[in-house]
């Protein structure tokens, strides 16, 4: 199919009438969606007709739709009636991946709370600060979580739901089990009708401060965003109907091997909520291993793969990939990072037939801005496709006065789908929205065909195989160590994460600590993701700017790192 063809599928799906219509607001604001959901608790409704259809697999655990509805309401029915929980208040999750947290994540929605996921894989200062900044009323946890932060909870007397076999003997005051709330009288729970305005989720972001922010967003936006997805969706079917057809005619459910966590857009957006929308059977891993996942892709008949580069590249490395063991897997999605040219030449090449695609987008814009897949990811691999329909896109300092040339520049973003502002951080909400655009960080273009195309970034972050990395969140940390007077984080390539953690420290050659207890410190205080592949102990200061800032480049240079 042509560039031309590819147009007019895209026209006719936006038209007048269709499911996708695309409404221009007369004062100029951005397009949106006319049928898409009023807001989440429509979404997760939407599921119900699913009934007795398998929805989740997870270790040893399997749940129909309508299993895990019952689940959702019983929940909910204890989370309103039992603990009093209202609409706008914030409730935070802290889970690895497990049917525990889909579950949650409804119930929640369902008494109009704000749902606020945490990064699983952060140690103790993280997650006590984003349920202390969050102003969580409640935490679903488990128990190495609840190990964490067992202290704290009692300190701050904040109710605590945990999930596991925990002895009653052994729950600290204020903390009840999961599994005993959905075991009791199930309780009712009040109709809501929920203004799409309306706060729904809290995401925290790892941005060029120390802290995590917390990406607020409305109901309105993240439906949005899902519209936009299933929409991608479509478009990939017109624009390439043999690839499709290939799926269909094989017989096999629609099944997604989820192995991202829910705590991103990527996992929460696209792969929950759009398989609970859906339809679509979900296996859920608990952490991500190659041979395991595929080991599921052969025993469930897994159709489609979403994961980061890392992911995807550790998967085509098997010689299993491409064998009996993956002959249903008609699917495969990349985000989260960069991919190289060489993942991209692999993954078309090992299975013609596949339907591949990527797309771009960032917390902040729910994961929604550019997006490619099926024959156009074949034409354009390397792009980041083209913007979503309700999505504009300006290159330059300023959105206001674009730059139109092909050149690489700051990309802005406009669309339903952005976020209300960071929670309680006016300041840093400003910088980064401004009249309605969002400063994305990133560099890119768009090129004679209109493709998206990102060259690089703006903000200090490194990003470790699809996990975005806080520069300076390292930094603060490492400079708290003992003789440590300097430090600056920085990426290095890598063949297998695209970019790890190095870290250059300065001070007194005879008190700088070694770089065994540079990343024991860190490994302490920090998640293990975040603990630097490379330590430089330097003795001169660090090379900085007129304005106290590191001049990071100078540095690498310095180091003589690539």
């Amino acid at each position: 199919m042509s560039i031309e063809r590819w147009r007019q599928a895209w026209q006719q799906l936006i038209a007048p009438g269709s499911p996708f219509e695309v409404i221009t607001p007369a004062d100029g604001g951005p397009r949106y969606f006319r049928h898409a959901a009023r807001n989440l608790l429509q979404v997760i409704d939407a599921g119900r007709v699913h009934g007795e259809k398998e929805f989740v697999v997870w270790q040893q655990q399997r749940l129909t739709f309508a299993a895990y509805y019952d689940a959702v309401d019983r929940l909910a029915g204890q989370l309103a009636g039992r603990l009093d929980l209202r609409p706008g208040e914030r409730v935070a999750i802290a889970l690895r991946n497990q049917p525990a947290w889909l579950i949650a994540f409804a119930a929640i929605q369902r008494c109009g709370a704000v749902c606020v996921p945490l990064n699983s894989w952060g140690l103790r200062d993280e997650l006590l600060h984003g349920v202390e900044d969050s102003g969580a009323r409640l935490l679903l946890c488990d128990e190495a979580r609840l190990a964490m932060l067992r202290d704290d909870l009692a300190a701050g007397e904040r109710t605590c739901i945990v999930v596991g076999r925990v002895p009653a003997s052994d729950l600290p005051e204020h903390c009840l089990r999961y599994e005993d709330l959905l075991a009791a009288e199930p309780l009712p729970v009040a109709a809501l009708d929920i203004a799409p305005e309306a706060p729904a989720l809290i995401l925290y972001t790892s941005g060029t401060t120390n802290r995590a922010k917390g990406v607020l967003s409305s109901h309105r936006a993240v439906c949005q965003a899902l519209a936009a997805l299933e929409f991608q969706g479509a478009f990939c079917a017109l624009s390439s109907p043999e690839r499709v057809q290939g799926m269909l005619q094989s017989g096999y459910a629609p099944t997604t091997l989820m192995a991202v966590p829910l705590f991103h857009v990527s996992g929460l957006h696209a792969q929950f909520l759009g398989a609970l929308r859906g339809g679509r059977r979900l296996l859920l891993m608990y952490k991500w291993d190659a041979t395991q996942a595929l080991d599921l892709i052969r025993d469930e008949r897994c159709t489609q793969f979403n994961g980061a580069p890392v992911m995807m590249q550790q998967l085509l490395a098997s010689p299993r990939y491409g064998g009996d063991d993956t002959v249903s897997l008609f699917g495969l999605g990349l985000g989260g990072g960069a991919s190289s040219a060489g993942l991209l030449t692999e993954m078309l090449s090992r299975r013609p037939q596949v339907i591949g695609g990527s797309g771009y987008g960032l917390t902040e814009s729910n994961g929604i801005g550019a997006a490619i897949g099926g024959d156009p990811f074949v034409h354009r691999p390397a792009t980041a496709g083209w913007p979503l329909p309700i999505v504009d896109v300006r290159i330059g300092d300023d959105p206001r006065h674009p730059q139109s040339d092909g050149s690489p520049g700051l990309i802005w973003l406009r669309s339903p789908t952005l976020m209300e502002g960071y929670w309680n951080l006016p300041g840093a909400s400003a910088e980064a929205l401004r009249d309605g655009w969002l400063d994305t960080g990133d560099l890119g273009y768009l090129d004679e065909e209109g493709f998206l195309c990102i060259s690089g970034r703006l903000k200090d972050l490194i990003n470790r195989g699809g996990e975005k990395i806080s520069a300076a969140e390292i930094e603060t940390c490492a400079s708290d160590m003992p003789g440590v007077l300097e430090a600056a984080a920085f990426a290095l390539e890598d063949p297998l994460l695209g970019e790890v953690v190095a870290l250059a420290i300065h001070g007194d050659p005879t008190a700088l600590p070694g770089d065994e207890q540079v990343c024991a410190f860190i490994g302490e205080r920090l998640a293990a993701y975040k603990v630097p592949a490379r330590v430089y102990r330097v003795s001169e200061p660090l090379p900085r700017n007129a304005t106290g800032k590191v001049l990071k480049a100078d540095l690498k240079a310095r180091l003589y790192v690539g």
